[in-house]
């Protein structure tokens, strides 16, 4: 029993390092693919649901697609429609796992470790690096497979096993429920519905489950697999996020409920399907394993989820608005003193992590206008208490970059591809920019009290270009944050053309100042303020053209 158990197990824990290592390894070779494909993807429910097909059968886990798109509605990239779209693709797309799985390709398993040891470890180039990652990766899976195999082959004659997997009969209501109960919570306590569903076709193929009950721990492995989307979204305050996992669930718990309903004619279905696909008959024997099974298995996990979404797809306006129903209600004023929570949980998807930083960033961007623009307007109604609330925002936002620094670094020490490290080098820049606007905005509420302290004015004229630079920058802040979502065309010609107007602006207005105290029109005390506060506008300025820099991946 010890041996049967270890073996099992250790035969699983194989299947599942495989499976991760070869879901790094594709995202780390096709990470800028990927990005590509998602930030072109349309709203179009069917382009969506194609594209999120496609991107999974790249990274080949509907867990790692599904949680970048998370990462993405919250970082306001992509919207819930949209999102959820492409999470009845990825449904689909990772049911290729499964069809590779029942290829039976255990022969190449031990040569697919060899040559994947080598180009992982001995070799140079970041590249070839990753795709050694892919093969060993696949080897892994599939040497797991075989231990599994072997571990699960001495109590195939077991009387007492056999009692127990009896147990594992759908042809009744309680045994079709069990099964479903024990493929979700499998998949829960794994967080991998591949090594589920591996594992699945191992023991039918040994004899120990009937296709049947062994479709049943399927469809309950469809369900547990929505706990990573659940997962992700711990934390976030972000409404959509939730939504588009609340979706997800939806999609999987209400398809699986449907097909129980017709549980004996879809086995039957599936049953002709694969056989008009040239397969043998689901029990054929060939050496004490039924040789045919795994693909009865792969065919039944690809149909539910085809079926599923193509079902769902034409109800998806539908499926959006229970979500939002079940979903925590949306707040309406936005929270600018709420530090980032970001955990551990994407910390192995780095391009979810990345998503998830730059959406924090983002916040950060508006948190840092909206300090800027009540700060301003004290100059013109002069009220002291609204003032003071500056510093509480100012320390928020060195409290803010501290936490997106800390996570950026984190993100940084794992393994990444070369364009992710230079967009997180882009990030910590955005990052450090953001902060000094603070800094600058500091300065100037400073200024600002004094003004107020020691009932100091401006003349008309003077205050007329105070607001003209203020509207300029206040422009540009508008247009970075514009741009940290989704970046125009043109976006570095507007941001030099702005950069270059605060600068001349910034020059023209001071030599008028200068000019104005030359005529004795104001004094030397308003003169100093003013010249300050010109000067820590066009800093911002300066800040703003930084970021725009690292938007657009020039920095």
């Amino acid at each position: 029993m010890t041996k049967v158990l270890i073996t099992t197990l250790g035969g699983l824990g194989l299947f599942i390092l495989g499976m991760k290592m070869m879901t790094d390894g594709l995202q780390m070779s096709a990470g800028k693919r990927i990005k590509s494909i998602l930030s072109a993807v349309s709203s179009n429910r069917v382009v969506g649901f194609v594209t999120g097909a496609v991107v999974t059968a790249m990274v080949q886990s509907s867990s790692a697609t599904t949680v970048m798109l998370i990462g993405f509605v919250t970082a306001g990239l992509m919207t819930l429609p949209q999102a959820v779209g492409m999470i009845l693709g990825a449904n689909v797309g990772t049911t290729v796992t499964a069809q590779l799985i029942a290829f039976k390709l255990t022969k190449l398993a031990l040569p697919a470790i060899a040559i994947g040891v080598v180009l992982k470890y001995f070799t140079q180039q970041k590249k070839t690096r990753y795709i050694g990652e892919v093969i060993l990766g696949f080897g892994l899976l599939f040497y797991g497979m075989t231990v599994m195999k072997l571990g699960l082959s001495p109590i195939k004659s077991d009387p007492a096993f056999l009692d127990f997997f009896i147990k594992f009969d759908p042809s009744s209501a309680g045994g079709l429920l069990l099964c479903v109960a024990v493929g979700a919570g499998l998949t829960f306590m794994v967080q991998s519905s591949s090594a589920t569903i591996g594992l699945t076709m191992t023991l039918a193929s040994q004899g120990l489950l009937t296709f049947p009950g062994a479709m049943a721990l399927v469809l309950g492995e469809n369900i547990g697999t929505t706990i990573t989307a659940q997962l992700a979204t711990l934390g976030s305050n972000n409404i959509n996020a939730h939504r588009a996992a609340r979706a997800h669930t939806m999609f999987n718990v209400l398809g699986v409920g449907l097909i129980l309903c017709v549980f004996p004619w879809f086995i039957q279905f599936v049953d002709m399907f694969t056989q008009a696909l040239g397969s043998g008959p689901v029990d054929q024997v060939v050496g004490d394993d039924k040789v045919n099974i795994a693909r009865y298995i792969a065919n039944g996990h690809t149909l539910f989820n085809v079926i599923n979404a193509l079902f769902f797809l034409l109800v998806l306006p539908w499926l959006i608005k229970v979500a939002i129903m079940l979903s925590p209600k949306e707040k309406k004023d936005v929270d600018y003193l709420r530090l980032p929570n970001f955990g551990d949980r994407l910390i192995d998807t780095p391009i979810a992590a990345i998503v998830e930083a730059r959406s924090e960033i983002l916040r950060m961007a508006e948190t840092a206008k909206y300090t800027f623009r009540k700060t301003i307007k004290r100059i013109t109604d002069r009220d002291y208490k609204k003032l003071s609330n500056w510093r509480k925002i100012e320390n928020h936002l060195d409290d803010m970059q501290r936490e997106i620094m800390a996570y950026l670094t984190r993100i940084y020490q794992s393994d990444l591809s070369e364009s992710e490290a230079k967009e997180l080098s882009s990030l910590m820049r955005m990052t450090n920019n953001i902060e000094r606007i603070g800094d600058s905005v500091e300065n100037i509420a400073q200024a600002i009290e004094d003004m107020i302290e020691t009932k100091l004015t401006f003349t008309e004229q003077a205050m007329a270009d105070m607001d003209k630079l203020v509207d300029k920058v206040a422009e540009f802040m508008d247009l970075i944050s514009s741009a940290m979502r989704q970046r125009p065309a043109n976006f570095m010609n507007q941001a030099d053309s702005i950069e270059n107007t605060i600068d001349a602006m910034r020059e023209k207005f001071r030599d008028d100042h200068i000019q104005r105290l030359r005529s004795n029109e104001c004094g030397l005390d308003q003169g100093l303020v003013y010249v300050n506060l010109l000067t820590n506008l066009e800093k911002i300025g300066d800040y703003c053209f930084n970021i725009a820099e690292a938007v657009a991946g020039k920095k």
